[in-house]
């Protein structure tokens, strides 16, 4: 028997399109459960792939099939330094906050013991604050970001041993 795929919410993809133009990005992605869009926005040369029942009023985007795995090329970070231990990485496009707010001290420290759901530090995206957990316990042998640095989706942002 066939595998039934989840159905596409064409309204999330809409909006997902909509943020795009009113934000300038480039690319947005949203998981639900194992449902995974990724809605772009072509810069060279702009085609349409989608069809949307509304014009969009700004560039044309090109909206990718639904993924249920991460891809290698989404996770590839412009360096491929090894760190040694288990990097933890974006899960979103965002602002990276070390710490909970200004002045405050830092979620963890180099060379801390973490616990497996321990928030490591926090990213903004699109004016919402998600706390970004320790994936497994063990040793903060590193921290690859600064606080309030930009980063991008699969960037390695810590390294727990």
């Amino acid at each position: 028997m066939a595998e039934r795929k989840p159905a596409i919410d064409t309204a999330l993809v809409k909006d997902l399109a909509s943020i795009l133009n009113e934000t300038e990005l480039t690319e947005i992605e949203v998981e639900q459960g194992e449902l995974r869009i990724r809605v772009s926005r072509e810069t060279v040369a702009p085609t349409v792939i989608q069809a949307p029942a509304q014009p969009v009023a700004a560039a044309p985007v090109q909206v990718a099939a639904p993924v249920l795995a991460p891809s290698a090329a989404a996770t590839a970070a412009p360096e491929t330094k090894s760190h040694g231990g288990h990097e933890v990485p974006s899960p979103m496009v965002g602002t990276a906050y070390l710490a909970p707010a200004p002045g405050a001290s830092q979620f963890v420290e180099v060379g801390q013991s973490v616990k497996e759901g321990q928030t490591i530090l926090i990213i903004e995206a699109m004016k919402t604050m998600n706390q970004i957990p320790a994936p497994r316990s063990g040793t903060l042998s590193a921290i690859l970001v600064e606080d309030a640095e930009p980063v991008e989706f699969g960037q390695p942002l810590v390294v727990i041993d």
